[in-house]
């Protein structure tokens, strides 16, 4: 650097400690924020990675919804079935994280509105807070409301169940990532253990896997 440069090095270092008073003190600055934008939940997201993402938790939950109104073990009974959809025996055994609850609330969701009361719905991971309840009303404590008093909660004739699983492929040279995935629904007999109905949704993507899902 010649003598003449030294001046004007000087100047531009102190007009940007001027303007930014976080770097003379030697602190990082943070990144600018930007505006946040709401996108369909049923388009590919911007983020893009090997895992199941937001298109495919809409897409699959949709297809599952389709197929079990037009099961004939559900739909063709002079009383509509108690089914229970939650996540507690739909089990997760990829390589990735997911919230499982995601995907069955959506489908019970969605059931509920479709099915208009052709199927009925067992809320089992509520149990406490309707036991609860039923001992408030045993003790006096609160009337017996305008519905009435049961014998027991009641008893589910189906419950979702299945499980997610996962293939990894990476080219350790390249950093890419190939991912196959795998959902499989199927309702299960609460009485004998039958299954009468099953499905699988699955889909294979491959990216280089720099996305985290959480």
């Amino acid at each position: 650097m010649s003598m003449k440069s030294v001046p004007t090095a000087c100047a531009v270092l102190l007009a940007v400690s001027a303007a930014h008073p976080a770097l003379a003190a030697g602190k990082k600055l943070k990144p600018q924020a930007s505006a946040t934008v709401y996108k369909d939940t049923t388009s590919p997201d911007g983020v893009k990675g090997v895992g199941t993402e937001s298109q495919d938790i809409a897409g699959m939950s949709d297809a599952m919804v389709r197929d079990l109104l037009n099961a004939p073990e559900l739909m063709n009974r002079p009383t509509p079935p108690r089914i229970i959809v939650d996540p507690k025996y739909f089990r997760n055994e990829s390589s990735e994280i997911i919230d499982k609850a995601l995907i069955t609330d959506r489908i019970r969701v969605n059931l509920i509105r479709a099915a208009q009361g052709r199927m009925r719905f067992i809320g089992r991971e509520y149990a406490a807070a309707v036991e609860e309840e039923r001992d408030l009303k045993d003790s006096g404590k609160v009337d017996v409301g305008t519905t009435g008093r049961t014998r027991a909660q009641a008893g589910a004739d189906y419950r979702l169940v299945g499980r997610i699983g996962t293939r990894d492929a990476i080219d350790t040279k390249t950093g890419v990532t190939s991912r196959f995935s795998q959902y499989t629904f199927e309702l299960l007999d609460m009485e004998y253990g039958e299954i009468i109905w099953s499905n699988l949704y699955e889909f294979k993507k491959e990216n280089r896997d720099d996305v985290v899902y959480r």
